[in-house]
Formats: structure tokens, sequence, C-alpha cells
């Protein structure tokens, strides 16, 4: 599978796609219309070769995610906003120290404290709490264990307690719409409804997955630099978040596209967090994902060039497609033909069809088969007259033994029985017609 580079992000009541450097955030209105809204997102990465670098490119990625995910946020809230609020005194001073970069002002502050909150509560809060274990107790390796499974534990505690809310769940919802919808592309099926419906809700390059792994990969950091002051181990733990975040980016970024076993193992703890983090969306979520894809990425020149005229069948293996001939003598693989262009979603026209097809017949016999299949028949047809007059023959031999030991008379029913044989014997019936009726026809 080629990964499609779409990163997606839910938003409220919405979803995020960004494609290279286009993204797009669709949002369900309160009266039930889908707005689209479009932008472009350069990254420093273009300006910057060094940045591009591998785990540095991680880092700038994460920072660069966080500011266009809280843009996106913003604008889709705005939707909801019944009332214009009046500006307080701090926007107002902000719009007046800024003017119009008042709004990237406000947006910078948000990331940073995000950023540093997220430092202290998953990072230094854990090794706070150790601390408290002298090591003569506890050696340094199973306090810096104990640590890390306390860092994890606070981030999954996190992510169940906030995926209990109202609010929230519907986000996760929208969550598993981007998902669905990414899968549906990236495994060789159009965007429709039904066919996103059948895909999976999780993925490999999903946040979850990288935020767990920077977890993971900080217990194995940890443990294996040894730092013996106290302040200096907090110090540590503030400049290795971005290397950490950085190796767990390429990870992220090899397994979206990797069929590795190894990575699938790697990938099964962030795929078991996208349980908490995604939900199965509704259609009408459906349709927005689909709506947000749509606007930023050009999904049937991506399956034309992946997977060329390869369709989805609904046991969900791949099928290629193949032109059909068929010899013009063979009229019944007609059905045949026509069912498997359906198959591949080609339309054709009836004439178009029937015109690869000869529906001529030959003719079934010629006039010296007809006549000697007519003498046949009244060969058949005499011999049974004469097998039919030896049996009445002996039965009237017997009959008039019969009668000359009763002693009955037999005139008259001999009389009878000659004009009955006569008649039998000029209409002899068969078929629909008599031979008299069908020899009459031969003649003429």
């Amino acid at each position: 599978m080629k990964s499609s580079g779409i990163g997606g992000q839910a938003v409220l009541e919405g979803v995020m796609m960004k494609n290279k450097n286009h993204y797009a955030v669709a949002v369900r209105k309160p009266d039930g219309e889908i707005a689209v809204e479009k932008g472009e997102c350069s990254s420093i990465t273009e300006k910057h070769k060094a940045l591009g670098l591998p785990i540095i490119r991680g880092i700038v990625s994460f920072v660069e995610s966080l500011v266009l995910g809280v843009k996106m946020l913003t604008s889709s809230a705005a939707y909801f906003e019944d009332v214009q609020e009046q500006p307080g005194k701090l926007e107002l001073w902000l719009q007046k120290k800024f003017g119009d970069k008042a709004d990237k002002f406000i947006m910078g502050c948000t990331v940073f404290f995000s950023i540093v909150l997220a430092v202290a509560v998953f990072m230094l809060l854990p090794l706070a709490i150790v601390s408290f274990i002298d090591e003569e107790i506890v050696s340094y390796e199973w306090k810096a264990l104990i640590e890390g499974l306390l860092r994890i534990a606070i981030f999954l505690g996190y992510v169940f307690l906030i995926s209990r809310l109202k609010d929230i769940r519907r986000v996760f919802m929208y969550h598993g719409a981007e998902h669905k919808t990414i899968n549906c592309i990236e495994h060789g099926m159009s965007p429709t409804v039904q066919n996103v419906r059948e895909c999976s809700r999780l993925h490999k390059r999903c946040g979850t997955s990288f935020l767990l792994f920077v977890m993971l990969i900080s217990v194995i950091f940890f443990l294996l630099v040894r730092v013996e002051t106290l302040w200096l181990r907090f110090v540590v733990r503030i400049l290795f978040v971005p290397v950490i975040a950085g190796i767990s980016y390429e990870f992220i970024r090899m397994a979206g596209s990797s069929e590795s076993k190894i990575v699938g193992v790697l990938s099964k703890p962030g795929l078991w967090l996208q349980g908490l983090t995604t939900r199965e969306p509704d259609d009408d979520m459906i349709r927005v994902a689909v709506a947000s894809v749509e606007a930023v990425f050009d999904w049937q020149a991506y399956l034309d060039e992946n997977f060329g005229k390869k369709v989805r069948k609904k046991n969900g293996k791949l099928k290629k497609t193949k032109e059909v001939r068929t010899p013009a003598d063979k009229v019944p693989e007609l059905a045949a033909a026509v069912e498997e262009k359906q198959t591949v979603g080609e339309e054709r026209s009836g004439e178009e069809l029937i015109a690869k097809f000869d529906f001529s017949f030959t003719p079934v016999m010629n006039a010296e088969s007809e006549e000697s299949i007519a003498k046949e028949s009244r060969k058949r047809l005499a011999e049974k007259v004469t097998a039919a007059d030896k049996s009445e023959e002996a039965g009237k031999v017997a009959q008039k033994a019969a009668m000359s030991k009763t002693g009955f008379d037999t005139a008259e029913e001999d009389e009878s029985d000659e004009i009955l044989r006569a008649l039998d014997k000029f209409f002899v019936f068969e078929g629909e017609g008599t031979v008299m009726e069908q020899s009459g026809k031969k003649e003429h």
C-alpha cells in the first residue's frame, strides 16, 4: 500500500485534510450545510533544506501541525458562535500592539503553552513523583523504569478521561471519519459513503500513535542516559523531548507505507489506543470527511497511478479487470460478459455489447433432409398399419371361434367391423394430423 501523503485532523463538527502545501477544512454547519474552506500552508523546510533532514523534520512537522491544528479548531468554532462577543481589554491591547498579526501572536502563544503544559505533565511530573523514592531502596534503573511506566499511565488516563466527554466523543467520531476516508483511498477504493463505511477507523500514521510512541521511546532513552543530579535530570528530560519526537515521527512516517511484519507489531500499541481516540462515524460525518479530502486531493489520479484498473471486490481483495473477447459463435457467453463489465464499473450501452456478437443462425436442415425425414416417417406409418391389420385379423378369428361356441349370430357385428376396419386403414392418426392430411400436404 503506497501512502497517499494525506494528513488530517478532526475539528469541531468537521474534518481538516492536508495534502502537501494545501489544506481544507469541512464543517457541518448548524443548518446542516457543509462549509468548505481551503488554504495554503508552506512548510519552513522548503526554504531551509537543513530543517528537512531526518529527525529534524519531525520536530518541525510536529510544531507546524500544532499551529495548523489550533488554527483549524478556531476556524471551525466560528461557525457555532451565536452572538458576536465584544473583544476584551487583552484582545484590544494585542490588536493595538500587533495589528493584523495579533491572531498569529495569540496562536503562537497557544501552541507554546500547550507544549509547555504537555512537557510538564507527561515528562516532568512522573520524574518529580519518582524522585521521592530513595535510591537505597530502589536502584536508578528501576526508578527510571517506574518513571516511564508512570508517564504512560498518566497519558492513557488522560486519553480515557477526555474520551468520556460528550463533546469530545463527537470529535473522536469525526476523527474516525478522517481515518476511514484516508484508508478507503489508500486501499484502492473511491471515497463513497458505502466504501468509506467498510474501511477501518485505525491508521498507522495517526497522531495518537505518534504520542504513544513518544512515551515508549522516552522509557528507553531515560534508561540509557544516566544522570545523578536531580535538577539535571529535569533539564535532560526537556532537552530530549525534540529528539524523541523526531525519532517517533520517522517511525510513524515509515509505518504509514510499510508492510513489514516487524513494523506492524510495533504499530499495534498505537492502533489499540486509537480504539479510544476514534469512534465509528455516521454517514453525515463521512460526507464531511469526503468533502474535505476532495477539496485538496485528486484521489482519482492517485487510484489510476497506484492501482491502475483494479477495483475492489466485496470480499476485500483486489481484482484486476481484463478485456473480454467472446467468439461470435458463443452467444450464451453474452450474459457473463455483461456481468464482468458491470463488475469493473464500465457503463456500456446495449447496442455496443450486442454488436460484439453474431446472432445469425444457420438453417437447421435443407430440402433434401426434409424429404428423407418424410419418407422415413411414411415408412414407419406403413409398418404400423400392417402390424395393426395382422393384430385385428387375429382378433377376428379368435372372436368368431368364441361366437361359434356360444351360438350367437355375428353377421351384423361382422358388417360393422368391416366398416370400422376400412376407416382405420384410411385414417391413421399421428401427431396433429392424419396420414391422409399429411400425405396431401406433401403432394402439394
